[in-house]
């Protein structure tokens, strides 16, 4: 019987620096846990629903679910205060919630929800009930302006999406449970059915300590983009080079086999369309930082999640729903400070120059970059419905191909 340390045997699942230590993935260094919770008073929590494929006693199948969602506080007093954010569309063909809002006020006063496209309903609707059991008035009724902020990404080819599993009381606890732990990733959270590069993927974090003052910049992506055609890692083409001979050639060549085409007819020159999972879907990606920023600095700052994006192979395909939302613990604002009719000078908000705003810009990108790698390098083969599988990517033969085409330094 072959050694479980054998050469052969497939490696276990590890973050991208565990992986191939020489990968170097910007100028900064990670924090402690190189997760979204290193900013302060960042608390996280993921719930993972997972259910195999079944058939009944009378023959009636029952779909293999898996799905979820991730739940981030901005600070544990979100519902009192609010912080500074801003958000980027870079293809509009998803949802974020609460997103109009956000971009009137720059005043993120709500948990963010990650998960499942057919999850969204509930995810909302849990963000006020967690709000009506623990801030109703004396009476018991619901007081207050609050727009739940909750974001998707779309997980049908691993999930029964039509089962809609997440709760309202999952969103409760994920509230009332999110932690400082570092971030659970791979099929974990909303990430949980995703894919990425036509490999199973799913939740990633990372985080950045900045020069200066200290401060740090975290990010949190839900990967669910993307073809293995372009997928890069440090810049090597590890996606096309891991394909199979024939595969490769008909993506360079833009064909299909013959005989291979819809319905079975015989098309020998039309655009590559894999069974899925290949299509280009959507990524949300969340970047913190404890370095104070006005509202318009966040907005810039969540523009440069597409370099990160784009670094790993995102091109933000027509139906890809890409979108991006930074936000500043420096900088709170009450949620809802009432209505005042006369003209008061009422709050100083101190912020960065823009000049200081460099290694923030960068921090982002690198970190995008990073958590996208720890998707990938961290969820494991999931089984959906109909037995269709997503593999997780050869973590051995990426090794591999980085050993040998990686420029060192």
């Amino acid at each position: 019987m072959p050694s479980s340390t054998s050469p052969s045997a497939p490696l276990p699942r590890q973050r991208i620096r565990s992986l191939f230590p020489p990968l170097l993935i910007g100028r900064y260094s990670p924090g402690p846990l190189n997760s979204l919770t290193d900013v302060p008073n960042v608390l996280v929590h993921t719930q993972s629903i997972h259910r195999p494929n079944t058939t009944s006693p009378s023959g009636t199948p029952s779909h293999a679910i898996n799905t979820g969602l991730t739940t981030i506080l901005p600070a544990k007093d979100w519902f009192d205060r609010g912080v500074t954010a801003g958000i980027h569309r870079l293809n509009g063909s998803g949802e974020m919630t609460g997103s109009h809002w956000l971009e009137e006020t720059g005043n993120l006063a709500s948990p963010i929800i990650v998960t499942g496209s057919l999850n969204v309903g509930a995810a909302y609707s849990g963000v006020y009930k967690y709000a009506i059991k623990h801030h109703a008035d004396e009476h018991g009724l619901a007081e207050g302006f609050l727009l739940p902020v909750v974001a998707e990404t779309y997980d049908g080819f691993c999930s029964d999406v039509g089962a809609m599993p997440v709760t309202e009381e999952m969103v409760v606890t994920g509230i009332e449970e999110a932690s400082g732990a570092r971030v659970e990733e791979g099929n974990s959270g909303g990430g949980t059915g995703m894919t990425a590069a036509g490999f199973k993927a799913g939740t990633g974090s990372a985080s950045r300590i900045l020069p200066g003052k200290g401060y740090t910049l975290g990010a949190l992506v839900q990967a669910n983009y993307g073809a293995q055609w372009d997928l890069h890692i440090g810049r090597v083409p590890v996606g096309k080079m891991m394909m199979e001979g024939e595969k490769r050639k008909n993506w360079e060549k833009n064909i299909r086999p013959e005989g291979e085409g819809e319905g079975g007819e015989k098309e020998k020159e039309i655009p590559v369309r894999e069974k899925a999972p290949s299509k280009d879907g959507s990524i949300i990606v969340i970047l913190a930082t404890d370095a104070p920023l006005s509202a318009i600095q966040c907005q810039r700052l969540a523009k440069r999640a597409t370099i990160g994006v784009a670094r790993v192979g995102g091109w933000a395909s027509n139906t890809s729903g890409d979108i991006f939302l930074a936000f500043s613990t420096g900088v709170r604002a009450a949620r809802d400070p009432g209505v005042k009719w006369e003209v008061e000078v009422e709050r100083t908000v101190e912020a960065l120059e823009d000049q200081n705003l460099n290694a923030l810009f960068e921090c982002a990108a690198d970190a995008t970059e990073e958590a996208i790698y720890n998707a990938l390098c961290m969820a494991e083969t999931t089984e959906g419905p109909l037995g269709r599988k997503a593999f997780a990517m050869d973590l051995g033969r990426v090794r591999e191909l980085l050993e040998k085409y990686y420029v060192r330094e």
